[in-house]
């Protein structure tokens, strides 16, 4: 397989998965805050700083609303990580590898991409925006079931799992985020020589929303039988290795495509990096103090076998091509 083609596959399978993920970020905090006290002081400037796009976002809007951080997020053609510049990515990717994945596989791209675009416009109000979102993410699945069931699992196929996997275990640490903004103290209210988060109440309601964002609140019922609680939450999330969407079982798909690639000694060996940082977390110490931090470093180490990943089997042709230009 051309490295190119090889790139744009791994490319389609970010931005597939980004597109859900970012559907389904926005919905979590949607619903979380919905749920939260009205004197939480919890605003829509905290997604912006979970996604990391405090820049990107202060270069067109003024205020940090519900308005404009959901027109950012969703339909900013400028913002390349919004859902309509996913879509567009992803549709794009998708056109120029027609020849590797399965027909129905980019007929469903560009349906998807279209739907989208039509229905953008509804996305102000939060009842229509709720149901595109959830048809956003119905669609993803449905586009990521018909990949896995009608592509050959050759190499092409292993570059689409390594950017699913790369990509979902970012954001289910961003997901995880969102709860944790429970502890962050701009939310600790003072109550005389004990002040503690206002949202301290409505913890395990706020943990329930999160795992329902990625579908996951079954699963976790299964592995955990006592009530909802942010330990056990996180938990499951980050170090279970069975769950599709904990770090734990993405960063296990990474090694498993990744011993099928030649070369493949450098990224095996960042991967393992993070499955290390991963296993060995303290979880009920990092709840009381550093989760967040905890977090970010995790975001690191994704971002640096991203990096292995672009320079082992991607940059070298990059490099020829301006050379030669």
């Amino acid at each position: 397989m051309l490295s190119r083609v090889a790139e744009r596959i791994y490319w389609l399978g970010r931005y597939l998965e980004r597109t859900e993920n970012t559907a389904r970020l926005l919905t979590v905090y949607s619903n979380l805050l919905l749920d939260l006290p009205r004197g939480a002081k919890v605003g829509w400037h905290t997604l912006v700083e979970i996604t990391g796009s405090q820049g990107e976002f202060s270069k067109s809007y003024q205020n940090i609303d519900e308005r404009s951080v959901n027109r950012f997020l969703l339909s900013d053609q400028n913002n390349y990580s919004s859902v309509i510049s996913s879509l567009a990515l992803a549709r794009e990717n998708a056109r120029t590898t027609r020849e590797i994945i399965p027909t129905e596989a980019w007929e469903q791209i560009n349906k998807l991409y279209l739907f989208t675009k039509e229905n953008m416009g509804k996305a102000t109000a939060r009842g229509p925006r709720h149901q595109l979102l959830q048809d956003i993410i119905a669609h993803c699945q449905q586009i990521t079931g018909l990949l896995a069931g009608a592509m050959s699992h050759n190499s092409g196929y292993n570059f689409l799992r390594l950017a699913r996997s790369l990509e979902r275990a970012d954001m289910t640490t961003r997901i995880v985020d969102v709860g944790s903004i429970t502890l962050l103290p701009s939310l600790t209210q003072p109550s005389g020589a004990k002040a503690e988060p206002a949202t301290r109440p409505f913890a395990n309601m706020i943990w329930m929303s999160v795992l329902h964002s990625l579908s996951a609140y079954q699963m976790y019922r299964q592995h955990v039988l006592d009530r909802v609680n942010g330990e056990d939450v996180v938990t499951f999330l980050l170090q279970d290795s069975q769950f599709p969407r904990a770090v734990g079982h993405c960063l296990g798909k990474l090694e498993s495509c990744l011993k099928y690639l030649p070369n493949n000694e450098a990224a095996l060996k960042q991967v393992s990096m993070a499955v290390a940082l991963v296993n060995d977390a303290n979880i009920a110490e990092l709840l009381d103090s550093g989760l967040l931090e905890y977090i970010d470093e995790l975001q690191v180490q994704f971002a640096n076998v991203h990096a292995c990943i672009t320079e082992t089997w991607f940059l070298p042709v990059v490099s020829e091509q301006q050379q030669s230009a």
